[in-house]
């Protein structure tokens, strides 16, 4: 019964979020390594990008199904 719930709109929705999410999170990852943040920030920095990236990756793969957990 899932795949009746997975349409078109939700999908194409989905995927602009992953590829935007994508585009958006390397350029921070890559401006991260660029800059030169000192050690200890650098670290910090890159985990708080890969969390927030996570949950907006799980969050498009909700939407595909209907149910996202944050709404924007």
């Amino acid at each position: 019964m899932l795949y009746l719930a997975i349409t078109s709109t939700n999908l194409l929705n989905a995927l602009i979020w992953l590829v935007i999410g994508g585009v958006i999170f390397g350029l921070c990852h890559w401006l991260i390594g660029y800059v030169g943040v000192p050690e200890p920030f650098n670290k910090v920095a890159k985990v708080i990008i890969a969390v927030i990236a996570v949950v907006i990756c799980i969050n498009a793969l909700l939407t595909i199904v209907g149910r996202p957990f944050i709404s924007w």
